[in-house]
């Protein structure tokens, strides 16, 4: 159960762009939209817009399952080039630079988290796990010395 949307000929570099979206990837969407409200890059806003799509677009083909829409994660995100316009700068004695203003487009699927847990969900738990036994590992030395 998925749901894609797309963003075509964006005014940002492919390079930019993906920085961004490695931000997101794999996390549930309510964060994700938090994240993007608040990061200043610009490529941030386009990705904010194409995500609420992207759950607009799943609202509509799963209507049965809109109790659900909290649990919606970033499945993928991927940033192609896009189209490419060529200008010219003009340099010192006579020489001309080519000036490349790039272009991307975005594809981001949103869906209900699979069975086995994506991979930020189980970093996070495992760095929850480490954290619990490493306070009770600390819990029983201090009672071991208390005696």
């Amino acid at each position: 159960m998925e749901a894609v949307a797309k963003l075509q000929n964006v005014p940002t570099s492919p390079r930019k762009m993906r920085l961004v979206a490695d931000m997101i990837r794999g996390k549930k969407v309510s964060s994700a939209i938090n994240m993007l409200k608040f990061e200043p890059k610009v490529g941030a806003r386009y990705m904010e817009k194409l995500l609420l799509s992207a759950v607009a677009n799943w609202e509509v083909k799963h209507e049965d399952f809109a109790n659900q829409i909290g649990s919606l994660v970033v499945k993928t995100v991927f940033v192609d080039g896009g189209k490419m316009l060529k200008r010219i700068q003009p340099a010192p004695q006579g020489r001309a630079h080519r000036v490349r203003k790039r272009s991307n487009h975005i594809t981001l699927v949103v869906g209900l988290p699979s069975e086995g847990a994506s991979l930020a969900d189980m970093t996070e738990s495992i760095a929850n796990q480490a954290a619990e036994q490493a306070a009770e590992a600390l819990e029983s030395n201090d009672k071991s010395n208390q005696e």
